[in-house]
């Protein structure tokens, strides 16, 4: 997975985490999170707030 790939981030995230309130985190640990998931393979410099939006709103969608 790459920075990119927002929704397949989100269902690793949702699964990873079943417990979490995606509306509630902080995109520091967000960014760390996605960088610990299984087969996500890009450098944290390739990160920014816009990809983060859309991994969190992507989760919060996967999560409902």
């Amino acid at each position: 997975m790459k920075w990119t790939d927002s929704q397949a981030i989100a269902e690793a995230l949702y699964d990873k985490f079943p417990d979490i309130d995606p509306k509630a985190i902080r995109f520091t640990d967000l960014m760390e999170w996605v960088l610990e998931l299984d087969g996500f393979d890009d450098a944290a410099e390739h990160c920014g707030e816009r990809i983060l939006e859309a991994i969190q709103l992507a989760w919060i969608d996967e999560a409902a």
